[in-house]
């Protein structure tokens, strides 16, 4: 062990008092939510629908709205639409034989607390 190591941890074994973590920042049940939802966001492809629903004029997309500009299967963009309805990130509405996507604007809140980053986490329009 080195001299800097050795001082490091008589210094750290003489103050533990002042470094020691007391209570619960977030409880279980809001880690979890939050953690499904920072998943359904850990993908490239979702964070692009998101911010394609967010940017199009209504606020909502279907999916054959989404499917030609990430050139991508209208099952593989379901398939990502059907995670981020699931995290509560989308709002779907069934019109007749089709689904429309818009986002939740209460989720927004939390997103927009966490993460800067593209206009869907921003404040406004």
């Amino acid at each position: 062990m080195s001299p800097r190591q050795s001082a490091a941890r008589a210094g750290a074994a003489s103050d533990d008092s002042a470094h020691s973590v007391t209570g619960v920042a977030i409880d279980r049940d809001e880690a979890e939510r939050l953690a499904v939802v920072l998943k359904a966001l850990s993908d490239p492809t979702r964070l692009q629908l998101l911010a394609m629903i967010e940017s199009s004029a209504n606020g909502e997309a279907c999916v054959n709205d989404l499917t030609e500009p990430l050139e991508l299967s209208q099952p593989t963009i379901s398939h990502h639409l059907k995670i981020l309805v699931t995290a509560g990130i989308l709002a779907r509405e069934k019109r007749g034989l089709w689904s429309w996507y818009s986002i939740v604007p209460e989720q927004l809140q939390t997103l927009r607390a966490l993460l800067p980053g593209p206009t869907f986490l921003q404040n406004g329009r």
